[in-house]
Formats: C-alpha cells, sequence, structure tokens
C-alpha cells in the first residue's frame, strides 16, 4: 500500500493510543515491523495525528471479546475523514510484572488499566494483591518501574516487561484464554480492497429516520439479498434520545451484488449513510 508522503529514506508512521509496550504498540510491531510506531496519550490525538499527516495509519482497538466495544472510537469515526483499510486481531495476554529483587512474597499492590485488573480477577485473589488502576497498562508497567518499590506489580503485555526492566514473575495470568481485541488500521487515503481475491468486509454507519419499524425495514434487504450482517451497534447522536446512529459490518464487498442492493434498500429508510472502509477480512476472523 502506497502512503501519501512518505520516503525509502524516511520510516513511515503509525500511530496508537498508549504507551510503549501497550498491546497496540505490539499490533503495530507485528504488522507494520519497519514502520516507526507513535505512541499517543488518548485516541483523539491518534485521529489527529493522521489526520494531520503526522502519521500515515492508525492502529486503533476497536472490540474485545470480554470488554466489548471501545466506546470513544464510536464517537470519532463518524465525524472522521479516516478510512478502515484493515483489520487485526490480537490475543491478549497480561503477565504479572515487578521489578529485580521483587518476589510474589513481597508484592502487596498490582497496578493495570481497569479492563486488565478485572480481566486477572483470579490471580489479584490468589495472591492477595490490591488493585490499583492505572490508565495504561503499559503506563502501569513504567510506573512500578519508576516507584523501584519491591511491594509495587503491574499486569501488562511481555513487550512493556522488556521495554522497562521489569521481571516477569507470572506469565499468562488472564482468567480466560479466549480474550481477544480487534483493531483496525486507519487511512487518510480511501483504499478499497480488490473484489475477487478473498474474503472481505466493508463496514458502514448510518442513522435511521425517527418513523415506526424503520431499523426492521432498513435491515430487511440484507436479509432478502442474503448478506451476512456481522455487527450492528447503536449509539445516541448528540445526546438526544431520539436520534440513533449505528455502525454495521457486512461480509462482501460493496460492490457485490447482494450487497449493492441492500445498501440500496438501507438508503430508503436511513439518513447519512457512510461507508467507513472495504477492507480485507483478516484470517483470524475464523479461528
Amino acid at each position: 500500500m502506497t502512503t501519501r508522503g512518505s520516503t525509502s529514506a524516511t520510516p513511515r508512521r503509525i500511530a496508537y493510543q498508549g504507551e510503549p509496550g501497550a498491546n497496540s504498540h505490539i499490533v503495530c510491531r507485528q504488522h507494520h515491523p519497519d514502520w516507526e510506531a507513535v505512541a499517543c496519550a488518548s485516541f483523539e490525538d491518534v485521529f489527529a495525528a493522521v489526520e494531520g499527516g503526522e502519521a500515515e495509519l492508525a492502529m486503533i482497538p476497536i472490540d474485545n471479546s470480554l470488554a466489548g466495544r471501545v466506546a470513544d472510537i464510536h464517537h470519532f469515526l463518524p465525524g472522521s475523514d479516516l478510512h478502515i483499510v484493515a483489520e487485526h486481531f490480537l490475543r491478549i495476554q497480561f503477565h504479572l510484572m515487578a521489578i529485580e529483587g521483587a518476589s510474589e512474597d513481597t508484592i502487596k499492590t498490582v497496578h493495570s488499566h481497569v479492563h486488565a485488573l478485572g480481566q486477572c480477577r483470579k490471580v489479584i485473589r490468589e495472591l492477595g494483591l490490591t488493585p490499583l488502576v492505572s490508565g495504561d497498562t503499559a503506563g502501569a508497567a513504567r510506573e512500578i518501574a519508576e516507584a523501584n518499590d519491591v511491594t509495587q506489580a503491574a499486569l501488562a503485555p511481555a513487550l512493556a516487561a522488556e521495554i522497562y526492566g521489569l521481571t516477569v514473575l507470572r506469565e499468562d495470568v488472564e482468567d480466560e484464554d479466549h480474550n481477544t481485541t480487534r483493531f483496525v488500521v486507519l487511512s487518510r487515503d480511501y483504499v478499497e480492497a480488490p473484489r475477487g481475491e478473498g474474503p472481505v468486509v466493508t463496514s458502514f454507519i448510518f442513522n435511521v429516520r425517527n418513523l415506526p419499524a424503520a431499523l426492521y425495514k432498513a435491515l430487511g434487504g440484507f436479509a432478502t439479498n442474503g448478506v451476512n450482517m456481522t455487527k450492528l451497534e447503536s449509539y445516541m447522536v448528540d445526546g438526544r434520545f431520539t436520534a440513533t446512529q449505528f455502525l454495521a459490518e457486512v461480509d462482501g464487498h460493496r460492490e457485490d451484488t447482494p450487497v449493492r442492493n441492500a445498501l440500496e434498500e438501507l438508503a430508503f429508510f436511513t439518513t447519512d449513510v457512510k461507508i467507513l472502509g472495504v477492507y480485507p477480512a483478516s484470517p483470524d476472523r475464523t479461528v
């Protein structure tokens, strides 16, 4: 994929939310190992970095198999000028880590993101640790490295232990072994996957008209055309209870006859239909 403003002499840049060592950083390294991964404090900063040309792509978590959707993303996508060009899945693995010299006998508190703490309750309970919320898993690792206190531990990915010089006390301490996060790659440039070269996902948003059975009628075209809808999520627009926006995803290319016909029927009962991306389906969708 060719991106605007890149040269062979200058590494291309991909932005992510979190500190170095976060899961988003891991996905960037896995799928764009030759790119410079740029850490951003917030999702808003990630979007701004790509929209402003400071980075060519963004790696954004959109769903987690345990925690559900990443709420902030669904509010940024509709008003953004960015497009989904790829998706990746990451099996989430948390390690219990501390400074050198610490052990399971010395640690008293464990720091991490609130979701990570909730997904590692068994080890926290077993060791009798006091959970303390940090803004980010990798940030928690950095904080305990800086504190240099044998009573403090963190729950974070293995990469964080490597970056911040921590000792892993236990590996893979998450409660469930199916904990997986889906990431999407965003670009300023609209790059549409070609038809006929493998499975494709079409993502789009729409607002339903405030009419009886409008959503039922809007979605009917996907059923009658045999299109498999894999995602349908709603959220309010501008805090109004009468205005609902939906994020949807379907199997197939927007130019496939069944998908095209279904989208045409959708337009009769909705407003503001916007295609977010037509991109290759990850092989991990079926794993």
